[in-house]
């Protein structure tokens, strides 16, 4: 549930007071601008959008080559750099993509529908009630798809693991016997975190993936945090000065551009054999 908290005006200049949410929390702060840190979860100011009338997303149908996903429950902090490496990339190349930071967007739980009867998952997904369905169209309509995401806990975000979950009615088609919608797209990971974490929950996320028929491209994990001797609140300015995550997280982007422009995915349509459960 929200808290609603109020900030400060000037009675001398008056100033339109604003709503601001806190993306991570949902605690809503009433003010002209939002708090430096929120009160509820601590988190930066950088976590704050403004509140407006939001509807549900809606993919407009427009092509494009990469899906750039922001895992992690902040928008603004050290996973969010390692997305902003990624588009400077993508940018580079003149490479058509979109991101989104899923902090800002309804993802539902999976209602495990598979387990009533196989054929009761199925895509589209039985659940239209939140930001979802649009998710799974640009997953299939795109031709990589490229995650950042933090460790929590020795594992994805919560947020991420409900996206991946989601996923399923896309993955079921293979077990209806039905075409596959994804099978040769190209995958890439970003992780912030050091490596014995990172690389497990790297994998963790490929094999959603994996089960969808996404290759990895070559060196297509990235991972790089700061020493875990440092308060934390430090690692953020660590990442923007450290050549390494530049180095890390770019080089891996490249290859997934470089995996994409082979078009495996057109190749490889109808040559593979789906093995997933």
């Amino acid at each position: 549930m929200s808290i609603i908290a109020s900030g400060e005006a000037n009675p001398n200049n008056p100033m339109p007071v604003n709503s601001w949410k806190c993306a991570v929390c949902g605690y809503i702060f009433r003010g002209v601008n939002p708090p430096a840190e929120c009160p509820q979860c601590a988190s930066t100011v950088r976590e704050f959008v403004e509140l407006t009338e939001k509807g549900i997303l809606h993919y407009d149908g427009k092509p494009f080559d990469v899906l750039l996903i922001n895992g992690s429950s902040h928008r603004g902090n050290n996973t969010s750099y390692l997305a902003d490496l990624a588009e400077e990339v993508l940018r580079e190349k003149v490479v058509s993509y979109r991101r989104y930071n899923l902090s800002e967007f309804a993802i539902n739980h999976c209602w495990c529908c598979y387990s009533m009867r196989d054929n009761a998952c199925r895509y589209p997904c039985r659940d239209q009630l939140d930001d979802m369905p649009a998710f799974h169209e640009m997953v299939i309509a795109s031709k990589a798809v490229i995650v950042a995401s933090p460790i929590n806990w020795n594992n994805m975000s919560a947020r991420l693991k409900d996206f991946l979950d989601r996923l399923n009615c896309i993955q079921n088609r293979y077990l209806l016997k039905k075409p596959g919608l994804t099978e040769g797209k190209v995958v890439g990971l970003a992780i912030s975190g050091h490596e014995d974490g990172a690389t497990k929950t790297a994998m963790d996320i490929y094999l959603y993936f994996q089960q969808m028929g996404f290759m990895l491209a070559p060196f297509g994990i990235a991972y790089r945090i700061h020493g875990a001797q440092f308060n934390t609140i430090t690692d953020t300015e660590f990442l923007k000065n450290d050549p390494l995550v530049i180095q890390k997280v770019k080089g891996m982007t490249n290859n997934v551009v470089e995996m994409m422009l082979l078009d495996s995915e057109k190749k490889l349509k109808g040559h593979l054999v789906p093995v997933c459960e």
